[in-house]
């Protein structure tokens, strides 16, 4: 899996819908109970116990969304000891959730600080062309309607489920499938994990479509031995989605500038014909 870094691809604007999006997830995330203190997301169990509680009412599940089964019990967010052993005190809830709107709240939701970074990396190095090309209004309703698309998709093939489904990525995911339609040929810096981190410079048609096919075929459950907790046909759904809306400003979108002096991260030879 390759990491990127930067893309050169200058804009001619401001992306302050993308900063604005990426300041809104910092600060939930910072409010998020038992996460913001933890690299990878582990807490105690009291945390813990908060954290579902948290996530019952903000995330989206799959369950809920299609057949509009809301949960009779939830974690108070105190632990109890019962005949089961110690663990979660759970209640009916006192609030009330819309399904719906879940959606839209878990865009804004991470499990630690790894799943955050990583969405904001992504969302920081190829949004702000997208926004660009779109203006900030249509690009702020694209990025909602492309979380929504890979929300509904997922549930659609999960609508069983009752874990909850939260990250921005399957939005982010729509961003970069309007990045490859529109700037397919721009150049992307990468980080390539071999013995140790190498830099190339890779056109964004190469970086974004081995990311999609990664995202298919573990979707699929080939290449993975279980899904684990990542969402990926939420990404693949989010990408195509992103691909299809930004399709038709493809013939007039300006192409980057062809970079010079430095090919996959080396200098590049001057050709002679003799």
């Amino acid at each position: 899996m390759v990491i990127p870094v930067h893309d050169v691809n200058p804009v001619r604007r401001t992306p302050y819908v993308t900063y604005a999006l990426i300041f809104a997830n910092v600060l939930v995330f910072l409010y998020t109970p038992g996460l913001a203190g933890s690299v990878a997301g582990d807490s105690s169990l009291s945390q813990m116990c908060h954290l579902q509680g948290f996530l019952d009412h903000w995330a989206m599940v799959p369950r809920e969304l299609i057949h509009d089964q809301l949960p009779r019990l939830v974690p108070t967010g105190e632990v109890g000891t019962g005949l089961h052993g110690t663990g979660c005190v759970v209640a009916p809830p006192t609030w009330d959730k819309s399904p719906p709107l879940s959606v839209f709240t878990a865009m804004f939701l991470h499990g630690g600080w790894l799943h955050l970074l990583g969405n904001m990396l992504f969302l920081l190095i190829f949004g702000n062309n997208v926004e660009d090309r779109m203006g900030h209004v249509r690009y702020a309703l694209f990025y909602v309607v492309c979380g929504y698309a890979a929300s509904y998709g997922f549930a659609l093939l999960n609508a069983d489920s009752g874990d909850p489904l939260i990250g921005a990525s399957g939005a982010i995911a729509g961003v970069l499938g309007a990045y490859l339609v529109l700037y397919p040929r721009a150049r992307v810096w990468v980080l390539v994990p071999f013995l140790v981190f190498l830099p190339l410079r890779l056109p964004a048609w190469l970086v974004l479509g081995f990311w999609f096919v990664l995202q298919a075929v573990y979707s699929s459950g080939e290449g993975v031995s279980t899904a684990g907790t990542v969402a990926y046909a939420a990404h693949v759904v989010g990408f195509l989605a992103g691909m299809l809306i930004a399709w038709p400003l493809r013939p007039g979108t300006p192409p980057p500038p062809e970079p010079r002096g430095l090919l996959f991260g080396r200098r590049a030879r001057a050709r002679h014909s003799w």
